[in-house]
């Protein structure tokens, strides 16, 4: 297992920093507040996996540059996994001792694998925009937070974008909509919510599977062309997103028929096609590209302006890395809100955070405070919805940069809850789990 320490106390040193702030021997010590980082910088899904990580470990440094979360200082350590389920789950039992705070591993798979462990160890886990899609339900899935949005409110709201292009959701009728998925965990996970939206408009549902890591496609694209689709919808991460979209123009199937879910949609999935993705869409979870927002800004000057930033700087406010920001964002501000009622400037326990996690209300005032005006919508959770968000944008590649086409969709409750509901039950019955009550969550 290898991992990677980013505590270079002679890095840290010059930006005036204590060393203890990011070294992994300071874990332990009580007046700092740690972050497990699970993070894919190598193998297949590298090219992705890296932006989020730097993203997610710049915004932690430059709390630290800010003085922390109310004076307490955030120390963390990387642990590399190769977006392995097996090796992601040693990764958690390495870290989890170190008094860890949160766990956020980027991986469904992991995900699953760890939900139970979770709720055992008292350690919850964000998902923002991942992970199992009824662990909305926080009365069931007590430790779990797919925060901003989960695959079937992007399977809701890529069908809901569909219709609109075709002038309503009634004109589905008889179209044929493809998938085009990664076979695992990840890529199934919008089926359910895909079938249901078939039997209630009348379209004809396909689904294609792609083996791991997705580089061979071939077969594929020549059934699309086959049947030829009205619409494809692309569920990939990695390297098969950007195979997919080669192999559509190889084959003459139009990119503006093509809708990625948010881990299709970033610039290492079209940069390699370049023109020969233009037209390509892909659902943006809440953000896309934000180059010129406050954050992105004030990291820069905090962090890489000092040579102390993570990975290149000219990678910052891409849609990854952002993504990473953001997920290191909601966990800094779900231990910020748990010190609202435990204590300012003491470090918080797993089941503190949990509590912050289910408390959090960053209103749109908060957000821009914090610089991400323009960046994201307002986001409030509660012991029940552990969700907070389902507001989704589509934005298109022009060939060389993302930009967005669209208003804002928000996904159909009276279509998911009923679904989520179903799916929690079915889970706490096969775990033997009982829900939890009002008085329980207001503990």
């Amino acid at each position: 297992m290898k991992f990677r320490s980013l505590a270079l106390a002679a890095a840290i040193a010059s930006v005036g920093l204590s060393s203890a702030a990011f070294s992994p021997a300071a874990n332990a010590q009580a007046q700092e507040q740690f972050f497990p980082v699970l993070v894919y910088r190598t193998g297949a899904y590298a090219a992705n996996g890296n932006p989020w990580a730097n993203g997610y470990v710049d915004y932690l440094k430059f709390i630290n540059s800010q003085g922390g979360i109310n004076g307490v200082k955030l120390s963390f350590e990387e642990c590399e996994f190769g977006y392995a389920t097996d090796r992601g789950v040693e990764c958690y039992e390495r870290l989890k001792g170190k008094n860890a705070t949160l766990f956020q591993s980027l991986s469904t798979g992991v995900t699953f694998a760890l939900t139970d462990k979770a709720a055992v160890d008292k350690i919850p886990l964000i998902t923002a925009g991942y992970g199992r899609s009824e662990s909305q339900d926080g009365s069931v899935f007590a430790w779990n937070f797919p925060l901003l949005g989960s695959y079937w409110v992007g399977a809701d709201v890529a069908i809901q974008h569909i219709g609109q292009q075709e002038g309503g959701l009634d004109k589905l009728k008889g179209k044929k909509i493809a998938l085009v998925y990664h076979d695992s965990p990840f890529g199934k996970e919008p089926i359910p919510v895909l079938q249901e939206r078939a039997k209630l408009h009348g379209f004809d549902l396909q689904l294609l599977p792609v083996a791991h890591p997705g580089v061979e496609q071939k077969a594929t694209w020549l059934q699309i062309r086959r049947d030829r689709p009205d619409h494809v919808l692309l569920w990939g991460w990695g390297v098969m997103n950007s195979t997919a979209i080669k192999e559509a123009q190889a084959t003459g199937y139009p990119r503006e028929k093509m809708l990625g879910i948010w881990w299709a949609g970033a610039e290492p999935d079209v940069k390699d096609v370049g023109a020969g993705a233009k037209g390509y869409s892909a659902l943006a979870l809440q953000h896309g590209a934000e180059p010129n927002s406050k954050v992105v800004k004030d990291i820069l000057a905090a962090l890489h302006d000092k040579g102390q930033g993570t990975g290149p700087k000219e990678e910052v406010g891409s849609v990854l890395y952002m993504r990473g920001l953001i997920s290191a964002m909601l966990g800094v501000e779900g231990v910020r809100q748990a010190q609202e009622r435990y204590g300012k400037g003491k470090v918080m326990t797993g089941e503190q955070v949990r509590w912050g996690l289910e408390n959090l209300n960053l209103d749109q005032a908060k957000l821009d405070g914090m610089g991400f005006a323009g960046v994201m919508r307002p986001v409030q959770t509660t012991c029940t919805d552990h969700m907070g968000s389902s507001w989704v944008r589509v934005h298109t590649w022009d060939g060389s940069k993302w930009g967005f086409t669209s208003d804002w969709y928000q996904a159909d409750d009276k279509v998911l809850r009923p679904m989520v509901l179903e799916a929690a039950s079915k889970y706490a019955a096969e775990k033997n789990i009982q829900r939890r009550t009002a008085e329980q969550c207001a503990q």
